[in-house]
């Protein structure tokens, strides 16, 4: 059997896609592995991405120039408004459109077409091109943007057109697929239900990662480390957390002196929940590690892992790091709102609190520390969903339509 994965992030570090992607080519590999795995890869910066880990035959990999003509971007200023249509979009699509098309794609079984970010730019530049035919078009996010649950972005003529443009690429593909129940449900209604969304949820392989680097790990300095490493945005709430977390080391000494709560956020997030909580020392608000570093903390040196979906109403995307936290087996507090992925698919209330609740947050969290001060047990709050057999149940669906 051939595979052929054109992708667009393969960093090992820096992104939730570029883990996402790399742990699905590993997973492949275990999938099938007598097959032939081939990956186009197209990237935007010159980046060292360690592809000798990836376990595949072979990787063609192309720096875009994504740089838009002054002209063209002097004339969008107004063609857009008047039109509807963006020529600096169109423009970046058709950079990788041109590369696309030159893909020699007849021999493979079946096709991977994977983008990352926001734009989408992968899957919309295949649109009208014969291979489409022969892909599994993967959508990581919602798009157009305006339907990202927790945006704050207005339903536009522009996001209006660039659906149309999707509608086409969704039309043309011989099949779509998510990673979250909700999102494929929710895409397969936007797009006019004329193709069925299929789910394949994100894996995590550490065999992908070079994790020798750890220098910049924080020491542990109390029995129990509360963990949370990722960003703040699409309604997340880590504030409502923290207040609970503050209110329990107010009221409980043994939790103020044998816990800490360690925040690792990009610095326009960082400095503002610094400066709100600098009066509180078992609180450390700190920069972003790379992932070897981070994956270190969260294995290690954490005992609570935290996650915080989408809201505040719905949350229709599966967290990257979910099945990374699976592999580690380590309690997890997800704030999730009242409809999300996770509640589906954690298995154990004590795991999972309403994001918009403090008191029920605060009750549980409070119950997971009593539980980590007495012990170091394993635990599954995801059962067995990120299973291997789980992966290849799905994928062999997808593959067979």
């Amino acid at each position: 059997m051939k595979f052929l994965i054109i992708e667009q992030d393969l960093k090992v570090s820096g992104t939730s896609q570029g883990i996402i992607s790399r742990s699905f080519l590993s997973k492949l590999r275990e999938a099938y592995a007598n097959a032939i795995i081939d990956v186009v890869y197209l990237k935007q910066n010159e980046s060292d991405d360690q592809l000798h880990l990836l376990p595949v035959n072979s990787i063609k990999t192309h720096i875009l120039n994504l740089n838009v003509p002054f002209f063209t971007k002097l004339i969008n200023r107004f063609y857009w408004r008047l039109s509807g249509v963006s020529l600096v979009v169109e423009y970046i699509n058709n950079v990788y459109r041109s590369y696309i098309s030159k893909i020699e794609y007849a021999s493979y079984d079946h096709i991977f077409i994977r983008s990352a970010g926001l734009a989408h730019e992968t899957i919309l530049g295949t649109k009208d091109l014969p291979i489409l035919k022969k892909a599994i078009v993967n959508f990581h996010d919602p798009y157009p943007l305006f339907w990202y649950v927790g945006s704050n972005k207005e339903l536009t003529r522009l996001q209006l057109f660039q659906m149309k443009t999707m509608f086409k690429v969704v039309e043309q593909s011989k099949t779509c697929m998510s990673s979250a129940h909700h999102m494929s449900n929710d895409l397969e209604f936007l797009y006019g239900t004329r193709k069925k969304f299929y789910t394949l949820p994100h894996q995590y392989a550490d065999a992908v990662f070079d994790l020798a680097d750890n220098a910049a790990v924080l020491p542990k300095n109390k029995k129990v480390t509360i963990s949370y490493h990722g960003a703040i945005q699409f309604g997340r709430n880590i504030e409502i957390l923290l207040d609970a977390y503050k209110e329990l080391i107010e009221n409980n000494i043994l939790f103020q002196e044998n816990t800490e709560f360690v925040l690792r956020l990009k610095w326009g997030e960082l400095q503002k929940l610094a400066k709100k909580y600098e009066s509180i020392s078992n609180i450390k608000v700190l920069e972003t590690l790379n992932f070897s570093n981070s994956c270190y903390e969260q294995k290690y040196i954490a005992d609570i892992n935290i996650i915080l979906e989408n809201g505040p109403l719905y949350c229709n995307i599966l967290v990257g790091k979910a099945p990374f936290l699976a592999e580690i087996k380590k309690p997890i507090l997800s704030l999730s709102p009242a409809r999300s992925e996770l509640r589906n698919i954690i298995t154990d209330d004590r795991f999972i609190a309403n994001s918009n609740d403090k008191q029920e947050i605060k009750t549980k969290l409070e119950n997971l520390i009593i539980d980590r001060l007495h012990s170091n047990e394993p635990v599954y709050p995801f059962g067995d969903f990120f299973s291997l057999e789980n992966f290849k149940k799905s994928l062999n669906e997808i593959l067979a339509n």
